[in-house]
């Protein structure tokens, strides 16, 4: 049984093509999401359908698996039984014997008050939605009272300085100064504020501190403000907007908060009585098995290996394939292997044109050269053909036209409640 259909657990089951087994894919969705790109869902860059994909339609000639939609609940390591709840809300017990367990990360917000409350992670599709409905929101209403914009109940306040807080920093001032200027002539939509907030010195904490540099100097370029070395200490609601106080006692109010400041594993982990690491991970053998249960394995986000390793894509790819071989050696009555982690680098987009790529080897390529091979890779890893020629076609023409084509407010959006959520475990 593997639980969770992101990078790791689909890396899983395909491993276990040419085995004599049954897979069970057990997942809360029926999609795999391709979150690496959820900040241009989030500024109208893709749509939602772009990045995300059937998990049946992966495996659609693959006669060994079976999905299952269900939200997991619990586990019980000694029963070897999974405990899930359906949409229907009925609860059920499925049994294994093995299990992969890649259910990721969820946002954490350090215990700092209004975060939950009033703050949109990117972790999830409906995070996406929420901010793109959201920030298009606001928008619609400020053509209709444009001294919102005086009032800060336009801006943009993005806490967190890694990968994901400087690619949504980036594409939220492109949309705003490339599209949304040409929609609302009437606005001064180069007053609305972008702002990065870093509680640590620089940004790009992860890659060197030429990227970080090179990713402050563009955006501050491109009009986001850019402020590091303080961390934000609470966020509060005052009625049509929200006001981010930083710990320095700045105060930035805010039409949206985006928090892409941490995660941490997802609290299926606490559920199972086992050693966890200081990121609620769950303590691994070298073999990524977990100790005292060499039938069940832990990959990716929720994994603690020794060292830890990044909570991104590779290391999830890389040890569902592993976990899917030591399966197999065991039916065989083989030892299992250690797993041993393939560093491929890292590289994040600071906007068009430009994007920094480290590699193992020491050599970096920055401005348009990174940018084509960010581009070039996640078009790669992308599953299915008709999502990357979407996003392909999609990427042409916000290049060529400065559009962008996802920017609706549909009449059921405006039923909903557009204030900020958070992913749920």
């Amino acid at each position: 049984m593997i639980v969770g259909a992101g990078f790791g657990g689909l890396a899983a089951a395909k491993g276990l093509r040419q085995s004599p087994v049954d897979v069970e894919i057990v997942d809360a969705n029926n999609f795999h999401l391709f979150q690496p790109l959820l900040y241009q869902v989030a500024t109208a860059g893709l749509d939602a359908d772009d990045v995300a994909y059937a998990v049946r339609g992966v495996f659609r000639r693959q006669r060994n698996v079976n999905v299952q939609m269900a939200k997991v609940t619990a586990i019980d390591l000694d029963r070897r039984v999974v405990g899930v709840v359906r949409g229907t809300g009925v609860s059920d017990e499925l049994s294994y014997d093995s299990l992969v367990l890649a259910a990721g990360a969820v946002s954490t917000t350090y215990g700092i008050a209004g975060i939950d409350e009033h703050a949109i992670s990117l972790k999830s599709l409906d995070d996406a939605l929420d901010l793109r409905l959201a920030v298009l929101q606001r928008f619609e209403e400020a053509a209709a009272d444009p001294s919102m914009i005086e009032r800060g109940e336009l801006n943009v306040v993005v806490c967190g300085g890694g990968p994901t807080g400087v690619e949504t920093s980036g594409a939220m001032m492109e949309f705003f100064t490339k599209v949304l200027a040409k929609d609302f002539p009437t606005l001064d939509v180069r007053s609305v504020r972008v702002i990065l907030v870093e509680a640590a010195p620089r940004l790009l904490g992860a890659l060197s501190e030429k990227s970080g540099e090179r990713a402050m100097r563009t955006l501050a370029k491109r009009g986001v403000e850019v402020r590091v070395g303080v961390g934000v200490d609470r966020v509060v609601d005052e009625g049509e907007r929200r006001v981010v106080h930083l710990a320095d006692g700045t105060a930035l109010p805010a039409g949206v908060v985006v928090w892409a400041a941490g995660v941490r594993a997802s609290p299926l982990a606490e559920s199972l009585g086992v050693e966890l690491t200081k990121g609620g991970r769950i303590v691994v053998a070298d073999d990524l098995s977990i100790p005292g249960h060499p039938e069940a394995f832990a990959i990716g986000d929720i994994a603690g290996t020794e060292p830890l390793l990044p909570q991104v894509a590779q290391p999830a790819i890389q040890g569902g394939r592993h976990a899917a071989r030591q399966i197999a050696r065991r039916l065989e009555g083989a030892a299992t292997e250690a797993f041993h982690y393939r560093d491929k680098g890292s590289m994040a987009t600071i906007g068009r044109h430009d994007a920094v790529a480290e590699f193992p080897s020491g050599r970096r390529l920055t401005g348009f050269a990174g940018w084509v091979a960010w581009l070039g890779l996640h078009l790669v890893y992308l599953i299915g053909f008709r999502n990357r020629a979407n996003v392909l076609v999609n990427w042409a023409w916000n290049y060529l036209t400065f559009d962008r084509g996802s920017r609706i407010v549909a009449e059921r959006d405006l039923a909903i409640d557009a204030s900020p959520r958070r992913s749920l475990p």
